[in-house]
Protein backbone atom coordinates (compact mmCIF):
# COMPACT_ATOMS: atom_id res chain seq x y z
CA UNK A 1 0.00 0.00 0.00
CA UNK A 2 1.63 3.29 -1.03
CA UNK A 3 1.70 5.97 1.68
CA UNK A 4 2.37 9.71 1.28
CA UNK A 5 2.99 11.71 4.22
CA UNK A 6 2.90 15.72 3.90
CA UNK A 7 4.88 18.04 6.64
CA UNK A 8 5.06 21.77 6.42
CA UNK A 9 1.97 23.14 6.56
CA UNK A 10 1.25 26.14 9.27
CA UNK A 11 0.17 29.49 10.06
CA UNK A 12 1.62 32.36 8.48
CA UNK A 13 0.79 36.03 7.89
CA UNK A 14 0.12 37.10 4.43
CA UNK A 15 3.18 37.72 1.65
CA UNK A 16 5.05 34.99 4.26
CA UNK A 17 6.06 32.13 2.68
CA UNK A 18 5.69 27.95 3.51
CA UNK A 19 7.07 24.92 2.09
CA UNK A 20 5.86 21.88 2.19
CA UNK A 21 7.04 18.39 1.43
CA UNK A 22 5.33 14.95 0.48
CA UNK A 23 7.48 11.94 1.19
CA UNK A 24 6.14 8.77 -0.61
CA UNK A 25 6.69 5.77 1.39
CA UNK A 26 8.64 3.56 -2.00
CA UNK A 27 9.95 5.14 -4.81
CA UNK A 28 8.20 7.54 -7.03
CA UNK A 29 9.56 6.34 -10.16
CA UNK A 30 6.19 4.41 -10.35
CA UNK A 31 4.19 7.65 -10.79
CA UNK A 32 3.43 9.45 -13.62
CA UNK A 33 2.11 12.38 -12.05
CA UNK A 34 2.90 13.57 -8.74
CA UNK A 35 0.61 17.13 -7.38
CA UNK A 36 -0.99 19.01 -5.10
CA UNK A 37 -4.59 19.49 -4.04
CA UNK A 38 -6.58 22.08 -1.65
CA UNK A 39 -9.64 22.17 -0.05
CA UNK A 40 -11.10 25.79 1.82
CA UNK A 41 -14.25 24.97 4.35
CA UNK A 42 -17.52 24.81 2.03
CA UNK A 43 -15.43 24.37 -1.52
CA UNK A 44 -14.37 21.67 -3.64
CA UNK A 45 -10.82 19.66 -3.81
CA UNK A 46 -9.25 21.72 -6.07
CA UNK A 47 -5.46 21.31 -8.41
CA UNK A 48 -3.01 23.85 -6.95
CA UNK A 49 -0.35 22.10 -9.24
CA UNK A 50 1.42 18.88 -11.02
CA UNK A 51 3.92 17.87 -11.88
CA UNK A 52 4.74 14.44 -14.41
CA UNK A 53 7.74 12.07 -14.86
CA UNK A 54 8.88 14.01 -18.00
CA UNK A 55 8.89 16.71 -15.67
CA UNK A 56 5.84 18.78 -17.19
CA UNK A 57 4.16 21.30 -14.77
CA UNK A 58 0.58 22.83 -14.13
CA UNK A 59 -0.59 25.58 -12.17
CA UNK A 60 -4.04 26.56 -11.15
CA UNK A 61 -4.06 30.45 -12.52
CA UNK A 62 -4.74 31.75 -8.61
CA UNK A 63 -0.84 30.25 -7.65
CA UNK A 64 1.11 31.29 -11.21
CA UNK A 65 3.87 33.31 -10.26
CA UNK A 66 3.82 32.51 -6.44
CA UNK A 67 3.79 28.75 -6.28
CA UNK A 68 6.82 26.38 -7.01
CA UNK A 69 6.66 22.67 -7.36
CA UNK A 70 9.04 20.22 -7.47
CA UNK A 71 10.48 16.59 -7.57
CA UNK A 72 13.76 14.83 -5.68
CA UNK A 73 13.70 11.52 -7.25
CA UNK A 74 16.67 10.89 -4.79
CA UNK A 75 14.39 11.68 -1.61
CA UNK A 76 10.72 10.29 -2.86
CA UNK A 77 9.29 13.21 -2.02
CA UNK A 78 7.37 16.07 -3.87
CA UNK A 79 7.91 19.79 -2.86
CA UNK A 80 5.33 22.70 -3.09
CA UNK A 81 7.23 26.31 -2.20
CA UNK A 82 4.77 28.94 -1.66
CA UNK A 83 5.90 32.26 -1.66
CA UNK A 84 3.53 35.43 -1.36
CA UNK A 85 0.83 33.87 0.33
CA UNK A 86 -2.77 35.42 0.46
CA UNK A 87 -5.57 34.25 2.88
CA UNK A 88 -7.40 33.00 0.43
CA UNK A 89 -4.82 30.25 -0.31
CA UNK A 90 -5.92 29.10 3.48
CA UNK A 91 -7.04 25.54 2.67
CA UNK A 92 -6.21 21.85 3.86
CA UNK A 93 -3.17 20.82 1.03
CA UNK A 94 -3.29 17.39 0.06
CA UNK A 95 -0.46 15.60 -1.71
CA UNK A 96 -1.56 13.23 -4.59
CA UNK A 97 0.40 10.44 -6.61
CA UNK A 98 -1.04 8.48 -9.87
CA UNK A 99 -0.31 6.25 -11.99
CA UNK A 100 -2.79 7.51 -14.86
CA UNK A 101 -2.36 4.50 -17.07
CA UNK A 102 -4.05 1.83 -14.04
CA UNK A 103 -6.51 5.05 -12.71
CA UNK A 104 -4.67 4.02 -9.54
CA UNK A 105 -4.26 7.63 -6.91
CA UNK A 106 -3.10 7.93 -3.97
CA UNK A 107 -3.60 10.72 -1.40
CA UNK A 108 -1.96 11.99 1.78
CA UNK A 109 -3.38 12.99 4.92
CA UNK A 110 -3.57 16.56 4.41
CA UNK A 111 -2.00 19.80 5.68
CA UNK A 112 -3.82 22.67 7.25
CA UNK A 113 -2.48 26.00 5.84
CA UNK A 114 -3.82 28.88 7.25
CA UNK A 115 -3.02 32.57 5.77
CA UNK A 116 -3.82 35.62 8.51
CA UNK A 117 -4.48 39.12 6.82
Amino acid sequence: QEQLVESGGGLVQAGGSLRLSCAASRSIYSFNVLGWYRQAPGNQRELVADITSNRGITYADSVKGRFTISRDDTKNAVVLQMDNLKPEDTAVYYCAAKRTWLSQDYWGQGTQVTVSS
